[in-house]
């Protein structure tokens, strides 16, 4: 019974997104790694950190990268930015972005 119970947990855990998307970031683009951003102007870095394993589970990594991206997108509204470009694939849960301004 317990057991069960651990693994419907982890089995629901993974399924869940854990990171609410804020005010404003749903008009924040995700560009394309190495994507140009010519014309734009860099406001900074950003660094998201998400649980990667519950458990000895391992967390469905689309749903990982996806709460990486929301977390950058809310990050750059608080930059003034409107785009942010990753500068590295997700890795144990971690994910370096940049944050820019560009134009339309």
């Amino acid at each position: 019974m317990r057991i069960t119970a651990i693994a419907a947990l982890c089995l629901l855990a993974g399924a869940c997104t854990w990171v609410p998307m804020e005010t404003g970031a749903a008009s924040v683009r995700v560009l394309a790694a190495g994507a140009s951003t010519a014309g734009c102007t860099k406001l900074g870095e950003i660094e998201g950190n998400v649980t990667d394993r519950v458990a000895l589970y391992e967390r469905n990594p689309l749903r990982v990268q996806e709460e990486l991206e929301t977390m950058a997108r809310n990050e750059a509204v608080s930059l003034g930015a409107n785009t942010v470009l990753p500068l590295e694939p997700p890795r144990d849960g971690r994910q370096r972005y940049s944050a820019w301004r560009c134009p339309g």
